[in-house]
């Protein structure tokens, strides 16, 4: 019996990755006449989709849950649903600790999943959705996840215990989404997946790989992806360094609507550390690799993120990783201090380096890209470049260009004279600069 009257709130916790989750388990609760509300207080039902990728995400998760168990208490809540990679990694522990929550469910199954949450409302599964997502992006840009899981054997994470091995999502069933994307308004696709660069590898039927042989196909599913009408953006996310397929350095030379933009997190530079975080990559390739991406595919904007702190980091390894990014001047960096996770290979390790010193080093590097930001922002001031326009603020325009991604990078703030409208792209002429945000007026 389904029902009617219930209203959900759907909680969103960690990653892009969960996000495009929490989307699919939208439209196929929409599809069942069922309220989805914006705000916790007028909802009967929550749903929370965890992470539990390192510590201090693992608590923000646990936070959301006691407070959704509290209104629970007070009667303002009839039913808590608990799901994502917190509740995959220490469900039975959960379950113990936190009884008032009326079901969890994992993360590496998200058929399994979505199926689960529905059958717990009284809801039916419509396979004839798959695909369907309720973007909780704005209207004009989209994560699209094309695998699940990994099967990188990185010494400090956690997500091949909570997601699994890696599997690719079939190419008929990306291009599919894609193309519905596309026709719902999207104009910028955001690739990502624990690892993009190993899309493919893990098939080998013909009809799959569209006549290619067994292999990391990334490139061939960018070009396909670069066909879709209405598509103007499509940014490369999470690009492993390790046996990168170097095709796909020219599948972002070729095509005019595949960003000349790259995520491509290498951790550390110094040989030790690479070895310690079991990389499988020497200082050398990943040099050799990076440059040339540079070289290839001239004005390319690269991202990488980094771990400071790993068991066994001394201080000449910081000092190596900190002059090489100095050196090579990445245009976007992150930079996450190392957190000591149960079940990982480094757990094995004494977590050595403290917590004070973590920062120290998280600070250095921060400063150093602070200065290399603003170097290439300065760089922009006069030029005209193309902007979409994600939202307005007061007086501003708050749009991005092609070498920033959502969220995680830098924005424009664009005046003009007339009206501009959100998921448009406009030439925008930059004017000013500080070391994360350009300052310019629209055309």
């Amino acid at each position: 019996m389904k029902v009617k009257k219930d209203k959900v709130k759907i909680i969103t916790l960690g990653c892009s990755k969960n996000l495009v989750d929490s989307e699919f388990i939208m439209a196929q609760i929409r599809s069942n006449d069922i309220e989805i509300v914006e705000t916790e207080d007028k909802a009967s039902t929550v749903i929370i989709n965890t992470c539990g990728f390192i510590e201090s995400a693992k608590q923000e998760s646990i936070n959301t849950i006691l407070r959704a168990v509290e209104r629970k208490k007070l009667g303002l809540l009839k039913n808590i649903y608990v799901a994502g990679c917190l509740s995959d990694r220490y469900m039975s522990e959960l379950q113990k600790e936190i009884p008032e929550v009326d079901e969890f469910f994992g993360a590496t199954d998200k058929i399994q999943t979505v199926t689960g949450i529905l059958n717990a409302l009284g809801l039916d599964y419509k396979s004839e959705l798959l695909g369907e997502r309720e973007l909780l992006t704005p209207k004009h840009f989209a994560y699209l996840k094309i695998s699940e899981g990994c099967d990188n054997p990185c010494s400090f994470c956690a997500i091949p215990i909570m997601r699994g091995g890696h599997k690719s999502k079939p190419l008929e069933q990306i291009l599919k989404e894609a193309r519905t994307l596309a026709r719902s308004g999207v104009k910028e696709l955001i690739i990502i997946g624990q690892d993009t660069t190993y899309w493919g590898f893990d098939k080998v039927t013909n009809s799959y790989l569209n006549g290619n042989a067994r292999g990391r196909n990334l490139s061939m599913l960018i070009n396909e992806l670069s066909d879709i009408e209405g598509i103007e953006w499509i940014r490369i996310m999470y690009a492993y360094p390790s046996r990168f397929p170097m095709d796909v350095i020219n599948s972002i030379k070729e095509h005019d609507n595949v960003c000349k933009y790259i995520d491509i997190p290498i951790q550390h530079i110094s040989d030790k550390m690479l070895k310690l975080m079991r990389r499988g990559i020497s200082q050398k390739k990943l040099i050799d690799l990076l440059e040339k991406i540079r070289s290839d595919v001239p004005g390319i904007a690269m991202r990488t993120t980094l771990i400071v702190g790993h068991p066994g980091e001394t201080e000449k390894d910081f000092y190596q990783l900190l002059n090489f990014v100095k050196m090579f001047k990445f245009n976007r960096l992150g930079v996450f201090t190392y957190s000591h996770e149960e079940g990982t290979h480094a757990y094995s390790m004494k977590d050595n380096v403290p917590k004070k010193e973590k920062l120290l080093r998280q600070k250095l590097l921060l400063e150093a890209q602070r200065e290399i930001s603003l170097h290439y922002n300065s760089g922009q001031i006069g030029k005209t470049i193309k902007v979409i326009i994600d939202r307005k603020e007061n007086d501003y325009y708050i749009g991005r260009t092609e070498h920033d991604a959502p969220e995680i990078d830098q924005e424009v703030s664009v005046r003009s004279k007339r009206n501009l409208n959100v998921g448009e792209f406009y030439q925008v002429k930059i004017y000013d600069c500080e070391e994360f945000d350009l300052f310019g007026i629209g055309k």
